[in-house]
């Protein structure tokens, strides 16, 4: 069994090394991403559409400050930077299936 917590760890590796092909390897290929406001990402190539322009600016990455994990679930309150003109705290909680991450909830 693949440790969750491994698998988040590499996708901010890659988040944080602008590497697009490398983080979305650690996604299954039908991810479902919550986001703020009731919007939402399906899937790897969606998730391709958004961060391909956002690691191609080189300023994004992320750091993370506290974690709890429980039964396949991640949750990481992170400090993100480059998205904006401050640093911006989230909570973010990753599932974890059979070595990919599979459900994501932004949680602020």
């Amino acid at each position: 069994m693949i440790d969750p917590a491994s698998v988040v760890d590499r996708q901010l590796a890659a988040y944080n090394a602008h590497d697009l092909e490398a983080f979305l390897a650690t996604y299954a290929e039908d991810v479902h991403i919550a986001l703020h406001e009731g919007r939402s990402v399906q899937g790897r190539e969606e998730m391709r559409d958004i961060y391909a322009e956002q690691f191609a600016q080189r300023l994004c990455r992320a750091e993370v400050v506290g974690r709890l994990i429980e039964r396949g679930w991640v949750v990481d309150h992170e400090v993100a930077h480059g998205l904006g003109d401050e640093p911006q705290r989230v909570l973010v909680a990753y599932r974890v299936r059979d070595g990919l991450i599979d459900r994501v909830r932004f949680l602020t």
